[in-house]
């Protein structure tokens, strides 16, 4: 049987992160968690523009129960109230959100904290932020989720694995983000990327566990490959009992 690991751990150990709706139009939230999570996905985000309070609470709850099955993790976009409510694991702040001390403040010592970066700048200052514990930063290609967001390029990607490099255990885990699909993550891996983001690669695809899967094994594949990986794994695991 697996150990439980703390938030923390599990965090590190992420590679896969997808950012969905609540499946209001197709209703089967429930069923589409439990493919891709059974594919491999590490997080999920509940992340739909102009959803109520109560619905996007509901659908926190049901990705709460269908994470519980994988220690997966899961995560509220921006409401430090909704993050209390739901019992999330993870509050994700808009890039603009700059008040980290806050936030970390108003939500239970257990709940991780991670922030959107647009730039190089904002890359480095989320990557010195006492009090995030992850980052991420895009779009790397344009995105259909934010067509009216420019792409930031590989060149981001490169500039993040310099301010954070994947395999220093000092350093923030970070995720990249934007447009990226099973096609093209080996240009992503390759810029040294670890951990990705994604969105329509997922919620639009005709077997979600089966895109979960090729992402997923290809992103722990890269995880492998390199030697670096063994000491930052190890480093990780260990840390499973130093969470908040």
């Amino acid at each position: 049987m697996t150990a439980l690991l703390g938030l923390e751990a599990r965090l590190r150990l992420a590679r896969l992160y997808l950012c969905t709706d609540a499946r209001e139009r197709q209703g089967d939230l429930a069923d589409f968690l439990a493919e891709v999570l059974g594919g491999g996905v590490d997080v999920v985000q509940i992340w739909q523009q102009g959803l109520s309070e109560e619905v996007e609470l509901a659908a926190l709850e049901v990705a709460r129960q269908a994470a519980q099955r994988h220690q997966a993790l899961v995560a509220v976009n921006g409401s430090v109230a909704l993050a209390a409510r739901s019992r999330a694991d993870v509050l994700h702040l808009d890039v603009a959100d700059r008040r980290t001390a806050a936030a970390r403040q108003a939500v239970h010592p257990h709940v991780l904290l991670g922030r959107s970066a647009l730039d190089e700048q904002q890359v480095v200052e989320a990557a010195r932020d006492a009090e995030l514990d992850y980052f991420s930063f895009g779009p790397v290609f344009a995105s259909p989720s934010k067509p009216d967001v420019p792409a930031a390029g590989l060149a981001l990607v490169r500039a993040a694995a310099t301010a954070a490099p994947v395999y220093d255990p000092a350093s923030k885990p970070w995720f990249a983000v934007g447009g990226i699909t099973a096609d093209n993550l080996h240009q992503v891996l390759a810029a040294g990327a670890r951990r990705v983001v994604v969105v329509s690669a997922l919620t639009r695809a005709a077997d979600p566990r089966a895109a979960a899967a090729k992402l997923s094994g290809a992103l722990r594949e890269a995880w492998r490959a390199d030697p670096e990986s063994v000491r930052y794994t190890f480093a990780a695991s260990a840390s499973s009992g130093r969470d908040r």
